[in-house]
């Protein structure tokens, strides 16, 4: 007669359960664990203070450039003074009304040099940021984040200086032909008084 089977003998193990190499019954090893990172409250601060120190060393650099195109108003009036009080001196002198090749020279250098005086006189588009009259501008950037907008207006800030540069670039380009000019007629006529005075 067979016997009973007890209830509490132990089942089988198999041969992987005996080695180990079930692998849902080992525990993971923490460095195999990939963690997303996450930014702790202090790199966003530190972010946003970078972005504040740029956004006023931009500012900065937009001041210093006012500046520069307040000194060319300054040098543009300067040679516009300048040429004025040396025709003023020609016709006090009344060299002009001898005609010679010194006379000739006077007259075109004083017809470059103001024609030149007036260019960089003439009014030209300054770029702003924000840009106040595009209506639109309310829309695209209210709806932003603080971070988002200070981005955008570096952005904005450094397109501005690029294209306010160009404008200074050319205005300082005609400055300094109008400055060699004044500097020809200021040679041509001590020329000619020399040789008014002491030749003839």
């Amino acid at each position: 007669m067979t016997a009973a089977v007890n209830s509490f003998d132990p089942v089988p193990v198999s041969k992987a359960e005996e080695t180990g190499s079930l692998t849902s019954s080992q525990p993971v090893p923490a460095e195999a664990v990939v963690k997303a990172p996450v930014e702790t409250p202090l790199e966003i601060n530190s972010a946003l203070s970078t972005i504040e120190l740029a956004a006023r060393d931009v500012r900065l650099v937009l001041t210093e450039q006012r500046e520069q195109g307040q000194i060319l108003t300054t040098k543009l009036n300067i040679l516009f003074v300048t040429n004025g009080a040396l025709l003023t001196s020609l016709n006090i002198s009344r060299l002009m009304m001898i005609p010679s090749p010194f006379s000739i020279a006077e007259v075109i250098g004083f017809l470059i040099s103001f024609t030149l005086l007036v260019r960089a006189f003439l009014p030209r588009q300054v770029a702003v940021s924000p840009n106040l009259e595009d209506r639109k501008f309310l829309e695209k950037y209210l709806v932003l984040s603080s971070d988002e907008y200070h981005l955008q207006m570096l952005v904005n800030l450094t397109e501005t200086y690029n294209a306010n540069k160009q404008r200074l670039d050319d205005v300082s380009q005609t400055l300094r032909y109008a400055a060699y000019a004044t500097w020809v007629i200021a040679v041509v006529m001590l020329m000619h008084m020399v040789v008014v005075y002491f030749f003839i």
